[in-house]
C-alpha cells in the first residue's frame, strides 16, 4: 500500500470513529435528558446512557488527538499503525468480555439492574470499536 493510500484509509477510519463517537455521545445524552425530564427511575437505562455517553466522549477525544497526528507514514510508521490497530481490536474484545462479566455479575450476583445496563453498553461499545478497527485492519492489509 502506498503512503498516500494509507493516509487516506486512516482518514476514512478516523471519520468513521468520529461518527460512532458522536452518535454514542448523542444517544447517551438524549437518553439521560429524557430520563431526567420524564423523571423515570430506571437504573438499567440510566447506567446504559451514562456508559454510552462516556464512551462516546472518550472516543471523540481519542479520535481528535489521533487526527492531529495524521500524516504520511514511512515503513516504520505503517508497521506501528498496524500494531496499534491490532492492539485496539484486542482491547475491543477485552471490553466485550468486561461488559459481559459486569452484566452477568450484576444480574446473577447482586440482582441489580444498574450494572446490567452498564455492562450491555460496554459490550456494544467494545464490539463496535473492535469491528471498526477490524474493518480498518482489513483495509490496510490489502
Amino acid at each position: 500500500m502506498w503512503a498516500d493510500s494509507l493516509q487516506l484509509a486512516e482518514q476514512q477510519h478516523l471519520i468513521r470513529l468520529f461518527i460512532w463517537s458522536e452518535a454514542s455521545l448523542l444517544v447517551g445524552g438524549v437518553m439521560l435528558a429524557l430520563l431526567l425530564w420524564r423523571r423515570v427511575r430506571s437504573p438499567l437505562l440510566r447506567h446504559f446512557a451514562i456508559q454510552t455517553a462516556l464512551w462516546g466522549g472518550a472516543c471523540l477525544v481519542a479520535s481528535f488527538l489521533w487526527w492531529r497526528t495524521l500524516g504520511v507514514r514511512d515503513h516504520a510508521g505503517a508497521v506501528l499503525l498496524d500494531r496499534v490497530v491490532w492492539l485496539n481490536i484486542g482491547l475491543g474484545i477485552g471490553y466485550v468480555a468486561v461488559g459481559v462479566t459486569l452484566a452477568v455479575a450484576g444480574w446473577f450476583g447482586a440482582r441489580r439492574h444498574g450494572p446490567v445496563g452498564a455492562g450491555v453498553a460496554i459490550v456494544i461499545q467494545g464490539a463496535a470499536l473492535a469491528a471498526l478497527f477490524f474493518a480498518f485492519a482489513r483495509q490496510i492489509v490489502r
